[in-house]
C-alpha cells in the first residue's frame, strides 16, 4: 500500500481516487471546497459528480492541501488547466522530497502556451518527476470498473514504470511512452475537435461529415504535435486517435455537448452556466491557435471553432468555410506561408 494524493474532486479526480483505493492504496482526495469535502466524507461518495459510486474504506477526503500531500509518494493533479499552476504552487512546499507527480489534466496554459507537465515542472521543481496520464477514459466508466486503456508518458523511465505498476488494475491498463509533447498536444487538441463534432451532430449533418471531421481533426492535431516536438506515431495511438474518437462520438463528452448545444442555437455563456464540469476545449482553443501560429502550423478546424466560441460567426457559416476551403492533396503539410 502506498499513500497517494489526488488533487481535484471533479469527476475525473474522484474516479481516479476511487480506482487507486480499490487497487490497494491509501488515498487522500483533495477538494478545494471545504463544504464539499465535508459532504463527501459524510456521504462516502461524490454526490455532485459520481453519486452512485461509493468510496472505498481507504479513501479519505480533505480540503487542507498541506495535509493532502504530506508524505505522499504519488500526487495526482486532476484540477482544471486554468487552476493547475496555482494548486501546484501552493502544494509544492509540502510535497514529499521525491514525490512523483501525475498530471491528469488535458490542456494548454493560456498566455505561456505551456503544456500541463511543463507548468507542474516549473512550480514543483526538478526533484519531482512528472508523468502524464492520458487516453480514452470517461470518468464514470473508470469508476464503474469498465475496461480502460491509457498512456503514462514521461521522460523518466522509472517514473513511468512506477505509475504503470501502482495504477494497474483488473480493468485499468497502462501503456508507456516517452513522447510527452505528442501525448499532451493530442490530448488538448482533441477537445477542440470534439466541440466541432458536437456541431456536426447538432446540425444533423450525418455520419459522412462526422467521419471526415474526425479524420481531418486527427491530421490537424498531428501537425501541431509534430511541430511542437511530438512523434507522428503517438497521435495514431491511445492519446491521439483513441481519445479523439471517444470524445467526438461519446455521449458523455463535455466538449461534444458544448458543440451540440451551440448547434441548437444556445449561447456559450448559457451552455457553460448549466454545466457542472469544465469543458477544456473552450479554454484551450485560443491557446492552441497561438501555439499553431508560433510553430507556423495551419489549424482550420480550430480557427473556425474559435470564431464560433468568440461569437464572431455562427456554426453553419463555420461549416461552410471549412467545406469551401481550397482543395489540396490530403498529405499537404499545410504550413503557413
Amino acid at each position: 500500500m502506498r499513500t497517494v494524493t489526488v488533487l481535484g474532486a471533479g469527476s475525473w479526480g474522484t474516479a481516479l481516487a476511487i480506482h487507486l483505493a480499490r487497487v490497494g492504496h491509501d488515498v487522500r482526495l483533495w477538494a478545494r471546497d471545504g463544504a464539499l469535502a465535508d459532504t463527501m466524507s459524510a456521504a462516502r461518495c461524490n454526490g455532485v459528480y459520481l453519486p452512485d459510486v461509493p468510496f472505498p474504506d481507504t479513501l479519505s477526503v480533505t480540503s487542507r492541501l498541506a495535509d493532502a500531500v504530506a508524505d505522499s509518494e504519488l500526487v495526482v493533479s486532476a484540477v482544471p488547466s486554468h487552476g493547475c499552476r496555482g494548486v501546484i504552487r501552493s502544494a509544492s512546499p509540502d510535497l514529499a522530497a521525491h514525490a512523483v507527480i501525475v498530471s491528469a489534466t488535458k490542456g494548454i496554459e493560456a498566455g505561456t502556451l505551456l503544456r500541463m507537465s511543463e507548468v507542474i515542472a516549473q512550480e514543483a521543481g526538478a526533484a519531482h518527476p512528472v508523468v502524464v496520464l492520458s487516453g480514452p477514459s470517461f470518468a464514470i466508466e473508470v469508476a464503474r470498473q469498465l475496461p480502460t486503456a491509457i498512456l503514462a508518458a514521461s521522460t523518466d523511465a522509472a517514473a513511468i514504470a512506477l505509475v504503470q505498476h501502482e495504477f494497474r488494475g483488473p480493468s485499468f491498463r497502462l501503456y508507456g511512452s516517452d513522447d510527452v509533447a505528442g501525448v499532451e498536444i493530442g490530448a488538448a487538441m482533441k477537445n477542440i475537435i470534439a466541440i466541432a463534432a458536437g456541431v456536426v451532430e447538432g446540425l444533423g449533418l450525418g455520419h459522412n461529415a462526422l467521419a471526415a471531421l474526425i479524420t481531418r481533426g486527427l491530421a490537424e492535431l498531428t501537425r501541431l504535435a509534430c511541430a511542437a516536438g511530438g512523434r507522428r506515431e503517438t497521435l495514431a495511438g491511445l492519446s491521439g486517435l483513441g481519445d479523439l474518437v471517444l470524445t467526438c462520438t461519446g455521449n458523455l463528452s463535455r466538449n461534444r455537448y458544448v458543440g451540440v448545444e451551440l448547434a441548437r442555437g444556445r449561447s456559450l455563456p448559457d451552455i457553460l452556466a448549466g454545466m457542472k464540469m469544465v469543458a477544456e476545449g473552450v479554454v484551450t482553443t485560443g491557446a492552441a491557435l497561438a501555439l499553431g501560429a508560433r510553430h507556423g502550423v495551419e489549424l482550420p478546424i480550430t480557427t473556425q471553432m474559435a470564431e464560433v466560441l468568440d461569437g464572431r460567426t455562427d456554426v453553419r457559416s463555420a461549416i461552410d468555410v471549412l467545406m469551401l476551403r481550397r482543395q489540396r492533396s490530403e498529405t499537404d503539410n499545410l504550413i503557413i506561408g
